[in-house]
């Protein structure tokens, strides 16, 4: 699914045409995350578990999401009430509860579906600075217990600079949260992106690709094309160059890659057949090989031997990090997802030092500021 590939939008699509003129281009600033925020005691647990996919709602993103349920929503499609009922009683306290009772030291909190485009960018500019103004005040709340990575108003590429430059001079965010589609037609190697992910790549900014939720729900198999979107936005970044005109980046995606692993022998990196034989080798530089071993990925919702093994099969052990999607995790059980999912981690054929390094290790690259 290359960018030539992509269905075109439909001209008649007001939202649409509104996509593409607001993309312009977007100045200039630096990323440096804060080194000196308070010190707190870490979670008590015999080793630093970091969290890297959690997710938060502000409340007044809670209010805004009631306001819409059951209504088409241009840009999204239909907002339900599972979109909102997360946020309605969410708190620090409860996502403290969380990581303490699952022996988790630290959270990486992100915005998730159904995100802030509904089809008007001044409203989705609001949405963005209410979720980033709360994700900090969590931060300075609890330092060492939680990270944050800002939300971006797109589709509107002046708002998203103006929100690069707040979140991360100002609020010192961590990084950045991004949806792995919008509008249903454009995957991030999209050239109408190309404004905000030069700038990212000039801050050499962290950027998490969280997979967007379809359009429609295609009967019961929704949550297959879920994770199918960030394999298409991996394919997106890769065969249009993306990935490497954004080099600077550092990516991190969702849930083990999602379906990403399973098409590896449609991702170009070698002859049909030939596969094994290009992972055992080094990547040339700036293949799709390459690009795929210096992304990160987290195993949210993908601790089992099946997907683990395939992402170090493609990126190696060192690119892995551990996630536990809470609140949002599918189970009935959400007091144990964490602690859960970390036992699901120990049967997955990994050495000690290689579950050290999921479980944290490789975090602190990422994360410095709630790893130590």
């Amino acid at each position: 699914m290359s960018n030539s590939e992509q269905q075109a939008p439909k001209k008649d699509a007001p939202s649409r045409r509104t996509f593409m003129k607001a993309v312009a281009a977007v100045g200039a600033g630096s990323m440096l995350p804060t080194a000196d925020l308070a010190a707190q005691a870490p979670a008590a647990s015999s080793t630093r578990v970091i969290d890297c996919h959690q997710h938060y709602g502000s409340p007044g993103y809670a209010k805004a999401l009631a306001a819409k349920v059951g209504r088409p929503m241009a840009g999204f499609g239909m907002v339900t009430e599972d979109d909102v009922r997360p946020w309605r009683d969410y708190s620090s306290a409860k996502a403290l509860e969380f990581l303490d009772h699952n022996g988790l030291a630290a959270a990486v909190l992100t915005a998730t579906n159904p995100g802030t485009w509904f089809g008007d960018p001044e409203e989705t500019r609001l949405l963005c600075r209410d979720l980033n103004d709360y994700g900090a005040r969590l931060c300075s709340d609890a330092p060492k217990r939680f990270a944050f990575l800002a939300s971006l108003p797109l589709p509107n590429a002046d708002d998203c600079l103006k929100e690069i430059e707040y979140a991360l001079d100002t609020l010192h965010a961590d990084g950045i949260s991004i949806l792995s589609s919008y509008e249903e037609h454009y995957w991030l190697g999209d050239p109408i992106f190309r404004p905000v992910f030069d700038e990212l790549n000039r801050r050499k900014a962290l950027v998490c690709v969280h997979p967007a939720k379809p359009f429609q729900t295609l009967n019961h198999i929704g949550i297959t094309e879920f994770l199918t979107d960030t394999m298409r936005t991996l394919y997106s970044l890769l065969t249009t160059g993306a990935a490497t005109r954004y080099g600077n980046i550092r990516f991190l995606f969702s849930h083990a890659g999602g379906t990403m692993p399973s098409y590896i022998e449609r991702f170009k990196i070698a002859e049909p057949g030939s596969t094994d034989e290009a992972l055992a080798r080094e990547a040339e530089p700036n293949s799709h090989l390459y690009h795929l071993r210096r992304f990160y990925y987290d195993v949210a919702q993908s601790c089992n031997s099946v997907q683990v093994q395939a992402i170090k099969a493609i990126a190696g052990t060192s690119q892995l990090v551990f996630g536990s999607d809470w609140p949002m995790i599918q189970t009935t059980d959400k007091a144990n997802a964490g602690s859960r999912q970390l036992k699901g981690l120990e049967k997955c054929h990994l050495n000690t030092t290689e579950l050290a390094a999921i479980r944290g290790g490789n975090a602190g690259r990422l994360f410095p500021r709630i790893a130590a």
